[in-house]
């Protein structure tokens, strides 16, 4: 019989699984091409694609009973070893796991307080500043929060560029500037005054929205928004 050559580097570059997921995304993929990246490779007889056709055949084409197969029902097959097999395993067992997850609920803010709830914890009991940013999208939920600098006792440095790169990778329609005033005094300095102007106004040519600046202490908070300061 003669050798086919069976090692995916030598397919046209549209056809190697993982050069198709780089270049139209993993959803561009067949199930067998996917189970192909985990495997690797294949054997002499097949190769990577076909051996994990050959795998899913067995099963209905059936993800979920591909998941009930052990190391030893896995390992029947040429070419397929106990480390393939548990990469296997592995990788249906963490689809498992988040298919169980619910996606984490983004926290949504309406007023100081919340913003208050959401980063107490974080920053309330820290004997140093720090300055974190919420960026949030058009219904007020909190796409992602960001320590912007940390510094000493009484100040922090803030780099507003930092701030709308962010915000703009994130696509948000506002943010909420938050930091902490270890001493607890939650008046806020004329700095922290200047500051929040500085970035109202440079928010207002990129159309991103200062909605608040939180001032954060142990047990209470400043809110500019609600204080009529903004």
């Amino acid at each position: 019989m003669e050798y086919r050559q069976k090692s995916i580097k030598s397919w046209a570059a549209d056809d190697r699984p993982r050069e198709k997921f780089i270049d139209k995304g993993h959803r561009s993929l067949s199930d067998s091409e996917l189970l192909a990246i985990l495997l690797r490779s294949g054997n002499h007889e097949m190769d990577a694609v076909e051996l994990a056709k050959s795998i899913l055949a067995s099963v209905g084409n059936n993800w979920n009973d591909l998941s009930r197969l052990t190391v030893s029902d896995l390992c029947k097959f040429k070419g397929i070893g106990k480390v393939k097999a548990i990469t296997i395993i592995t990788a249906l067992e963490i689809g498992r796991r988040k298919a169980s997850q619910q996606l984490p609920e983004k926290p949504h803010i309406r007023n100081g307080k919340d913003t208050f709830n959401l980063m107490q914890p974080i920053v309330g009991d820290l004997n140093i500043e720090e300055f974190w940013v919420l960026f949030l999208n058009q219904k007020n939920l909190v796409t992602r929060k960001e320590r912007i600098s940390s510094g000493g006792i009484t100040h922090t440095v803030v780099d507003p560029r930092v701030i709308f790169k962010i915000a703009l990778e994130e696509a948000a329609t506002g943010v909420i500037l938050v930091h902490n005033h270890p001493s607890g005094n939650i008046q806020p300095s004329h700095p922290d005054k200047m500051l929040t102007q500085k970035l109202k106004d440079a928010g207002k040519t990129l159309d991103i929205e200062i909605l608040d600046h939180v001032i954060i202490t142990q047990k209470s908070y400043f809110s500019f928004a609600e204080e009529g300061a903004l």
